[in-house]
């Protein structure tokens, strides 16, 4: 997705996929616990704290993850200066566009990852820092998925990426 292709203006010309400034960003349409109806990711790995906003039929959305500091990769990556992995990045990314999905249909699949295109990182984010990310459905059927994912902190986008999921199972 292009710059121009994008809503948002932020500072400096950056753009965001969503709106971000016509959005309550307060607000909380789904708590972790409501995810996990229509998520499957668990304990380490459910990573969204909670889902912000989404449009009537769930295409694009807007999600929020806090980096608290007792996160299993707070230790190791890196000792006195710890920066959420870009992996990570992606993957709460990930599991908002997996909501999305889910509530598009309005049933529980399981979600794979079949692709990761053109991710780039832009800033860290430390202990401390909320990131918004964004998701924009590109296309959905019923058997997969394809959609532009983003982190923004602070009015920086952090990463960007777009990815493809699948559904692997029925339950």
């Amino acid at each position: 997705m292009t710059t121009t292709q994008r809503q948002d203006k932020l500072g400096d010309g950056v753009s965001t996929l969503v709106d971000l400034s016509s959005i309550d960003l307060n607000a909380t349409l789904a708590t972790r616990e409501q995810m996990f109806e229509m998520i499957p990711h668990r304990y380490e790995m459910a990573l969204l704290d909670r889902v912000v906003w989404a449009n009537e039929d769930f295409s694009s959305g807007v999600g929020s993850l806090s980096v608290k500091g007792d996160e299993f990769w707070v230790r190791g990556h890196f000792p006195g200066k710890p920066m959420l992995p870009g992996v990570l990045m992606v993957e709460a990314g990930a599991q908002l566009a997996c909501y999305l999905y889910n509530r598009h249909f309005d049933a529980l699949h399981l979600a794979a990852f079949l692709r990761i295109e053109n991710a780039v990182f832009r800033r860290s984010v430390t202990v401390g820092e909320e990131m918004l990310l964004c998701c924009k459905g590109i296309k959905v059927t019923p058997r997969r998925f394809v959609s532009s994912v983003e982190g923004v902190v602070d009015g920086q986008i952090c990463f960007e990426a777009t990815i493809t999921g699948m559904r692997i199972s029925a339950e």
